[in-house]
């Protein structure tokens, strides 16, 4: 693989019963440093069944789950999805990744989020697609803007429940034509 990847070179597919471990090893303290640290063992076992519930729902269009594979051999990368949540007095889409440290850096997670665009996009469910990295997250805030979301601004967040985060509130128009970044580029720094 070449040192970025491109879209050939990623896949998203189904999450499934057998992607238990991959969920595993996104669970580390430098993976969760942004999202509150580490889960219980039981967290993650109930993550992982949320996670196979709502990829065998996925018919519904409420969203779903998927494992981030690289091409040609087929690794395992990390995690990336889409669900419905109440924002903002309305029902969007929001997306949220994981990339595991070996796999950084590549350009995996970009390519992996213009695929669950697109995947989100063909649902013609909602208008938006949100994401809602850490103001602290310099690498998955690069991975929203190389995604074409737009920045509206800062919010408070609650992930994990129960715990506010200061968050960047990223949104893309998901019936803006494919392709285009959707809305204005970084700018309208509207505060919650």
């Amino acid at each position: 693989m070449s040192e970025r990847a491109t879209a050939a070179e990623v896949r998203i597919e189904p999450w499934g019963e057998d992607d238990l471990p991959l969920l595993r090893r996104a669970n580390a303290p430098e993976m969760t440093e942004h999202l509150g640290g580490p889960e219980s063992a039981e967290k993650v076992l109930d993550r992982h069944r949320g996670y196979v519930g709502m990829t065998a729902g996925a018919a519904t269009g409420a969203g779903c789950m998927f494992r981030v594979v690289l091409l040609p051999g087929l690794a395992k990368a990390g995690t990336i999805g889409y669900w419905e949540r109440p924002w903002r007095d309305a029902v969007v889409y929001e997306t949220g990744w994981t990339v595991l440290p070996e796999f950084q850096g590549r350009g995996i997670a970009a390519a992996a989020a213009r695929a669950v665009v697109a995947r989100a996009r063909a649902e013609r469910r909602h208008r938006f697609l949100y994401a809602f990295p850490s103001v602290g997250n310099p690498a998955s805030n690069g991975i929203c803007r190389r995604a074409g979301f737009s920045l509206v601004g800062e919010c408070e967040f609650e992930f994990p429940p129960g715990r506010l985060m200061r968050s960047n509130e990223w949104r893309l128009d998901l019936a803006a034509a494919a392709g285009g970044a959707g809305e204005s580029s970084e700018g309208a720094l509207r505060k919650r």
